[in-house]
């Protein structure tokens, strides 16, 4: 069987397999070599998270390690708690704690797993309110107020950065690395929280990255049958007898 990568986050981690995202190219990627494993879940907070984890993760003794889990969560719990998403907020020293957690149960799971955290992206103030009012009017918003702020998610990002020294782990700040380029409200995000694909593009990079650190890549990695290349025209069952 093919090693895992396992994607366990909100609903930024959800959508990555559609069309622009970040996860499908990156199972792209590893095609033939690891299967990447979605295990996103659309509005939820550390919290929610740490709560589901062993029925969203296999068990221990279900088969070998998975190569890598990426967790990415934030997002949902940088909602502030006076505005209309509050029952999502999760206070910033328990978000913290929450993600110490999750990597904890990991590292017990599997210790050879490699574990990235990504932090919250950044927030569109302005883009936050038009997609509440035209695209999203899940929840009503009297105050006309967005529910997000920037500068709350920098402040959840830097627990995520911190929570990931404390552990050992690596860590992804798109936080702070989408805000370097000029116009990232409308490069990256496209509703001032989701992600564009040029925002997701940063992920797939970036996470790229990480796991090549980390010796794990493609070029690492067997392929899990024989490649084209590799069966002998003359006697092509030969290739597929020692398997």
């Amino acid at each position: 069987m093919r090693p895992k990568i396992y994607l366990f986050g909100d609903s930024i981690t959800e959508g990555s397999f559609t069309d622009g995202g970040w996860g499908d190219p990156l199972a792209n990627h590893f095609s033939r070599t690891a299967d990447v494993v979605l295990r996103g879940y659309s509005g939820y907070n550390t919290r929610w998270a740490l709560m589901v984890k062993e029925k969203v993760l296999p068990p221990a003794e279900s088969g070998g390690a998975p190569l890598a889990v990426t967790v990415f969560f934030g997002a949902n719990d940088a909602s502030l708690p006076d505005r209309y998403s509050a029952f999502q907020h999760v206070p910033l020293d328990e978000y913290k704690q929450n993600l110490v957690a999750i990597v904890a149960f990991l590292k017990k799971q599997w210790a050879s797993t490699r574990i990235i955290l990504i932090t919250p992206p950044p927030i569109d103030e302005a883009a936050r309110i038009l997609a509440r009012e035209y695209r999203h009017p899940y929840v009503p918003n009297p105050s006309g107020l967005p529910e997000r702020t920037n500068e709350v998610a920098g402040r959840y990002a830097k627990e995520c950065v911190a929570a990931a020294a404390e552990c050992g782990v690596a860590v992804i700040d798109i936080w702070e690395k989408m805000q370097k380029l000029p116009n990232w409200e409308k490069t990256y995000l496209s509703d001032g929280l989701h992600l564009t694909p040029n925002g997701n593009k940063v992920v797939f990079e970036e996470v790229i990255a990480q796991l090549k650190d980390q010796k794990i890549s493609p070029d690492n990695l067997p392929p899990d049958l024989p490649l084209f290349s590799q069966i002998d025209p003359n006697d092509p069952v030969k290739s597929f007898q020692n398997l």
